[in-house]
């Protein structure tokens, strides 16, 4: 039976799910921002009379862990690339910095190879790896232990741990190295484990999309573009009769038989006119937090030698209270996007003060989930809210907080509705 579908969100999730659900119901999607894809954000930039398109948000994805996305993609014909995944670390206050992707860039900065401290950080990476991946083949139970607690009880080097295994982990959840401490260690093995992270070699083949992340837009939008309402914030969700009403900021009402939360857990936790306890309960611990993003030219925030260069680049500075800070990260587009250019164009998050005002292309600001123990026990409550009373949820937030998780639940949802990638 066809349905009236409401979609909150048009990041990968609420396009999953319109992409999915158009062609057997009536959905209209509902957008805050005056574009179409969340965190895909690609954008146009012209340096020395030459334009380019940078990826602002969503960035990469590889060959192990993006089964459902790559699946998406090759059903709609959208091309990608090969690219490189390396990890630096630049340690402003140690005189320290190393790019892990090769034995030649590991020492990059050559006097490492006569520091202990260093040769301590490649002992520990090793001995993290190997006691891991144990634990990961014996299916250890580490209940709720923490990060933080596992580095201890194994005894591992405050100089692996600070510039190491925490400032890779901030760069990927986007968050800070005090939080990362209390990362739910058993969510994070799963992650490492299934990634190729614990791997010296072996790893993933990491992809980019050809033209930029955006380019998956179009196709994907194929048959429902006219239904997608740009510049319409929804303010609340409530129940009429049997029906959702949806009402936008501007004042203007919608009737449904179903909404699709494709938003924020906390964007949708709010918008809920009379959530219940479970709502509550489960939207409520599982929180986000804003990521400034800076897209320049400035490659000072990079390390000081081009060897060390990769394409996650972590910055320390090595001040009071860093630790509490947000993660501070540039990526290096030229690296990840396979762009041929003089110009090294950057995406740094956190560090606005640090970069060059003149050569400053854009500033974003972009929201990512934030995750710890109360978080995975909210994961596994997914079918205690979505599907009850007409509403369903979906969103990265679910899973991992990538762009293959946003797939995953979104296929979740339209199961539901039984339709299937």
């Amino acid at each position: 039976m066809s349905k009236q579908i409401a979609i909150i969100g048009t990041g990968i999730s609420g396009l999953t799910c319109g992409h999915l659900l158009h062609q057997k119901h009536d959905i209209t999607l509902f957008e805050a921002n005056g574009y179409v894809g969340g965190h895909t954000a690609t954008k146009d930039v012209e340096v020395n009379g030459k334009h380019y398109a940078i990826d602002t948000g969503f960035i990469v994805f590889n060959d192990w862990t993006y089964p459902n996305f790559i699946k998406l993609m090759d059903k709609i014909g959208v091309q990608s690339q090969a690219t490189e995944m390396s990890f630096s670390v630049k340690n402003i206050a140690q005189n320290l910095e190393y790019n892990g992707n090769t034995l030649n860039s590991l020492f990059a900065q050559r006097r490492n190879i006569l520091r202990p401290r260093f040769w301590r950080i490649v002992r520990d990476i090793l001995k993290f790896n190997k006691t891991c991946k144990k634990g990961a083949a014996e299916k250890s139970d580490y209940g709720q232990q923490t990060l933080q607690e596992f580095l201890i009880r194994h005894q591992f080097s405050d100089d692996f741990t600070y510039n190491y295994i925490l400032p890779m982990c901030a760069a990927i959840w986007s968050t800070s190295l005090e939080d990362i401490k209390a990362f739910p260690f058993a969510f994070f093995l799963r992650f490492f484990n299934n990634h190729g992270l614990l791997n010296i070699t072996d790893r993933p083949q990491w992809r980019s999309i050809t033209g930029g992340s955006r380019e998956y837009i179009t196709p994907l939008t194929s048959g429902f573009e006219d239904k997608i309402k740009l510049n319409s914030p929804v303010k609340s969700v409530a129940n009429k009769g049997n029906h959702k009403l949806v009402l936008l900021q501007d004042g203007s009402e919608y009737l449904f038989d179903d909404v699709i939360f494709a938003c924020h857990s906390d964007q949708a936790l709010a918008i809920i006119a009379s959530p219940n306890a479970y709502h509550k309960e489960i939207l409520g611990n599982m929180p986000y937090a804003k990521n400034e993003v800076v897209l320049h030219t400035d490659h000072s925030v990079l390390p000081v030698r081009k060897l060390a260069w990769a394409s996650w680049n972590y910055l320390i500075k090595g001040y009071d209270g860093e630790s509490q800070a947000p993660a501070v990260l540039t990526y290096n587009m030229n690296i990840l996007q396979n762009i041929e250019s003089d110009t090294t164009f950057c995406v740094t998050l956190n560090n606005s003060k640090d970069i060059d005002p003149d050569k400053v292309l854009g500033t974003y600001s972009y929201s990512h989930p934030q995750f710890n123990n109360q978080t995975v026990t909210a994961q596994s409550r997914w079918a205690d809210i979505s599907g009850s009373n007409g509403l369903h949820f979906c969103g990265a937030y679910w899973y991992n907080g990538f762009h293959e998780d946003g797939v995953h639940s979104a296929l979740d949802v339209c199961k539901s509705f039984g339709e299937h990638l």
